[in-house]
């Protein structure tokens, strides 16, 4: 089945509000739930941000996965992308929907000429894909930490 990739842009305000009703059929089994959708104009202010990068794959009109990331801008060196997260619809998965957008991403940053992308992987299906797409584990253990501020 041929795959469309597109990054969503200005207009695709109700197809991004749409996806967080559907997000727990892109999460890994039994983990999510719906989303609570943004508003119209917070949709809008997302998907004009130059430092987001949302990415949709799609099947005969319906997305089947979704690819979102950062651009991170450096103080020093060459600007960064995170991958904060990746979601095929359970149906569509193992079919090379993920790697298809992980290509896009691909071909975005070579045209930015960015080299460098990283991504925090919370569970072993997650390292092995990002492993088959080429990420490596660095040297040392990088430590995860938040931090809540009342408000």
């Amino acid at each position: 089945m041929k795959t469309k990739i597109r990054r969503l842009t200005i207009g695709n305000e109700d197809l991004l509000r749409g996806l967080a009703g559907e997000d727990a059929d892109f999460d890994v089994e039994g983990r999510g739930g719906p989303l609570k959708p943004l508003g119209f104009k917070a949709a809008r202010k997302f998907l004009t941000d130059p430092s987001v990068l949302f990415w949709t794959a799609e099947e005969k009109g319906r997305v089947v996965g979704f690819l979102f990331c950062y651009l991170l801008k450096m103080r020093a060196g060459k600007d960064e992308v995170l991958l904060y997260e990746i979601g095929v619809r359970k149906k569509s998965r193992r079919a090379g929907v993920g790697k298809a957008l992980q290509g896009a991403l691909e071909a975005w940053m070579g045209a930015k000429h960015l080299s460098e992308a990283w991504v925090l992987a919370d569970n072993s299906g997650a390292v092995e894909f990002y492993k088959s797409c080429g990420f490596k584990k660095p040297r040392g253990m990088a430590v995860y930490m938040t931090k809540r501020i009342r408000n």
